[in-house]
């Protein structure tokens, strides 16, 4: 059971590890500071923004929501957790997931506020507005030291 438990770890990290180094090599080939552009590409993520407006009381959570179909954006289904979002997209919970105990908790809990994402509590839905500059992301991240493992 434990070896089991394992591979399926090693599996998970191997996927979140292609997918980091999918979003690194975007941020390099952007213009402008590398680790900047890496952070926002990850802060305009569906699963992140899902976490940012408060739908799910962990980023897990909030994969999970995306994964199982809870969420919507631009009023169609979207279960891809990395689904890249661009400034104007709408986000919002689906109308028979609304009700869902995790969801509801988690909203009323919900105490910060991006400038880079309008949310609506009533009605469970948000708009992608536009990528945070760095000043708003607030992660104390030194994303130059990641930058620089893997520039090698």
């Amino acid at each position: 059971m434990q070896l089991m438990e394992k591979q399926k770890a090693k599996y998970t990290y191997g996927i979140l590890e292609r997918q980091f180094a999918l979003i690194f090599d975007r941020a390099t080939r952007a213009k402008g500071i590398s680790g900047e552009n890496l952070l926002k590409f990850i802060e305009a993520r569906l699963d992140n923004v899902v976490y940012r407006m408060g739908l799910s009381p962990s980023r897990a959570g909030a994969r999970q929501l995306v994964s199982h179909r809870h969420i919507t954006v631009n009023d169609k289904v979207v279960n891809i957790p990395s689904y890249t979002l661009k400034p104007g997209d709408r986000i919002a919970v689906r109308e028979k997931s609304k009700s869902l105990e995790t969801i509801v908790n988690s909203v009323a809990g919900r105490t910060s506020k991006y400038p880079w994402i309008d949310f609506n509590a009533t009605s469970l839905s948000g708009t992608f507005i536009n990528m945070p500059d760095r000043e708003q992301i607030p992660e104390n991240i030194r994303e130059q030291l990641i930058v620089e493992l893997y520039s090698k």
